[in-house]
């Protein structure tokens, strides 16, 4: 069966993926030139890449580790040791470390709260563990009831002190949904800790060897081309084209460069866009149905993303780092943490500035001006004295709407990747699935929505479906 798909990230391609592992033949076609997405990436003139974030590997990415075992590519992920770094505003330069020992959860991730001495108190620690509780020992149920707080809100009911948000979980808030507590759902932060507290090497991170366009989606592309898919770029979907009863008829294609539309056909087609496109592209018939009013519930949250090269190294740390800093959410040394990206001398620095929205508008300039005021006190004895690191080059991407903004009470519009339209599913990690907004949760919902099609219209002789199914936990150490 012919299924079209638009949208070349990562739940349109892993969605395509999974399609042709149950017999069908998926066409993923791309509004850009480059594939990936929200993890998309480029080559400057000077054959250096940069991306549109920066982009960490969890232990508690079940799906995302699967699919890259299946496409025997498992090895390209660099682990670094078990670990969460923490900059100390107060004492510029130095670092606060939550290590987790190899140890069953959740007694290896308690243990690491208990040993840090640096950022909480033992009250505090108390506070927080009982907090924690019922989202342990009632489930996602509870998790899930906690969308109508905001997750200051949540931990304040807990009797958790505001010093416990400003020190931990504002960095983890903008690390994972780029806003700050008092404006994310308790459900997300909830979810997260749960796998944390769950999987033994939940919170252990990874990052790629190099681009992730390169080294995660094009062996995606490979493997559906090798088995009769197709993906093509510079195809920017125009229009939905509809049939009398209100099914789809074809994808309306541009032309571009002077060329014709193309009117494009399918069996069945799927949406893998980001939802603020696709609330622009639904056909005027399909806003009325309450299916996709809810839609309206949803908008992506904007995220800029630096790169900064410098003329010496300013650190030789191996990891990611959450910068605690007002304007910045985490950052890492590429230099050291990406094989391709490797250099001894001197450093390039991958930062998320977060929350974004004052800053979107602004010019290049006046971010990376702010950026490197950020950076004088992360490395005071480089920026400080006669002799203070220079700045080689940037690149600032910005993504206006990025993953979908994850305030409270946003659950209740997440859709199903069934639509009420019969050949007609949505893609995308904004759709219901058990992750927040992120590469994990694309790649789930590409494979839900594959699942959907396959159950609704299997191919006889299928031999794959059984990958279609929820992954077993995969142990991090051995990745």
């Amino acid at each position: 069966m012919r299924v079209a798909i638009a949208g070349a990230g990562l739940a349109g391609l892993s969605c395509a993926k999974y399609l042709t592992d149950a017999g069908h033949t998926p066409i993923v076609l791309e509004s850009r030139d480059v594939l990936g997405g929200l993890v998309a990436a480029w080559k400057d003139s000077d054959g250096d890449w940069y991306e549109t974030g920066l982009h960490a590997f969890f232990g508690a990415y079940p799906n995302m580790l699967q699919l890259l075992k299946e496409l025997g590519i498992e090895d390209r992920l660099q682990w670094k040791e078990h670990t969460l770094i923490f900059n100390q505003p107060d004492q510029p330069g130095t670092l606060s470390r939550f290590d987790v020992p190899d140890i069953p959860s959740p007694f290896n991730v308690i243990a690491s709260i208990l040993r840090n001495k640096d950022m909480l108190t033992w009250e505090q620690k108390i506070r927080f563990a009982i907090g924690l509780l019922p989202a342990v020992v009632r489930g996602q149920k509870y998790v899930e009831d906690m969308d109508r707080y905001s997750f200051l809100e949540w931990l304040k009911r807990q009797g958790v002190d505001e010093r416990v948000t400003s020190d931990v979980f504002i960095a983890a808030c903008k690390a994972l949904t780029f806003i700050n507590p008092d404006e994310v759902s308790a459900t997300i932060l909830l979810t997260a800790l749960n796998r944390f507290l769950q999987e033994r090497y939940g919170s252990k991170i990874a990052f790629l060897d190099g681009s992730p366009t390169e080294r995660l989606c094009s062996p995606i592309v490979d493997y559906i081309t090798e088995r009769g898919g197709e993906v093509r770029l510079n195809a920017p979907l125009k229009e939905i084209l509809l049939n009398a009863d209100g099914t789809v008829k074809a994808y309306l294609i541009r032309g571009l460069n002077g060329a014709e539309n193309e009117v494009f056909t399918a069996d069945v087609y799927i949406s893998a866009m980001s939802v603020d496109p696709l609330k622009i592209m639904l056909p005027n018939s399909w806003k009325q149905m309450e299916f996709f009013k809810k839609l309206e519930g949803l908008e992506g949250v904007p995220v800029i993303n630096l790169h900064l090269w410098f003329d010496r190294k300013l650190t030789e740390i191996d990891h990611l780092l959450f910068s605690r800093s007002p304007l910045l959410s985490v950052y890492a040394d590429m230099s050291n943490t990406c094989r391709e990206y490797a250099n001894p001398n001197r450093s390039m620095l991958e930062l998320v500035l977060a929350p974004a929205k004052d800053w979107i508008a602004k010019s290049d300039e006046e971010i990376v001006a702010a950026t490197i005021a950020e950076l004088e006190k992360l490395f005071p004895d480089h920026f400080g004295g006669d002799n203070p690191a220079t700045l080689l080059k940037s690149h600032v991407v910005k993504t206006p709407r990025s993953v979908y903004k994850a305030t409270p009470g946003r659950q209740q519009y997440r859709p199903a990747q069934v639509t009420p339209i019969a050949n007609f599913y949505l893609a995308g990690s904004y759709t219901m699935q058990r992750y927040l907004g992120s590469m994990e949760g694309a790649v789930l919902s590409g494979k839900l929505t594959a699942q959907a099609i396959s159950e609704a219209l299997p191919v006889a002789n299928s031999s794959n479906l059984q990958t279609l199914t929820r992954p077993p936990a995969t142990n991090a150490a051995t990745a």
